[in-house]
């Protein structure tokens, strides 16, 4: 199995108008090249704001946080 058959995170650049979906073990690296390449390293393309949150969330009930302890 390739990285091409794993996840795919899209990226979003607002500045650009473009979202691409990348495999998720790329996802840092094709970020950074983006940003570095085209804005001047400025942090403009990232993880669609949408699809964060989610694994925000999903990351915060996998890890108990957001149990109560009463």
């Amino acid at each position: 199995m390739s990285d091409d058959d794993g996840p795919q995170v899209p990226i979003h650049c607002p500045e650009c108008e473009t979202t691409t979906r990348v495999p998720l073990s790329d996802l840092a690296d094709r970020i950074e090249a983006h940003n570095e390449s085209v804005h001047d390293g400025d942090d403009v393309a990232q993880v669609d704001p949408g699809v964060a949150e989610q694994f925000q969330n999903v990351l915060l009930e996998e890890s108990g946080l957001l149990e109560d302890d009463a």
